[in-house]
């Protein structure tokens, strides 16, 4: 049997994230693999951050991210700090602690090893 894919046309400028921390962090799935695949879900979405509260994290699953607008600084427990800009591709594994900044915003598509909306 046939099984057939999905289609988000102009996700990246039409998908509005909602907000999930401070006055400033935007995170929503898109898409999530969680019906067709409980046992090994994948979902993904974007990720926006806009001047403000800096948003530290630590993740519970694995994550990939890249960057598609704007810049971020990102951090991590060990002192590792990168300026990011669009095209640069992070993985953030399960247990890590990451802080994300931005002088003006950015915004990340990312896809992390979970259920749909467990951020």
């Amino acid at each position: 049997m046939a099984v057939p894919f999905t289609y988000h046309a102009k996700a990246q400028s039409t998908f509005k994230p909602p907000l999930i921390a401070n006055e400033n962090a935007f995170l929503g799935d898109v898409q999530s693999s969680e019906k067709e695949n409980p046992d090994k879900p994948i979902s993904c979405g974007f990720y926006r951050l806009e001047k403000g509260t800096p948003l530290v994290y630590t993740y519970t699953y694995d994550e990939m991210k890249i960057i598609v607008e704007g810049s971020f600084e990102i951090s991590d427990e060990t002192g590792q700090k990168v300026t990011a800009t669009p095209g640069d591709v992070f993985y953030f594994p399960k247990g890590s602690t990451i802080t994300f900044t931005t002088e003006d915003y950015g915004l990340g598509f990312y896809t992390g090893q979970r259920k749909q909306g467990e951020a």
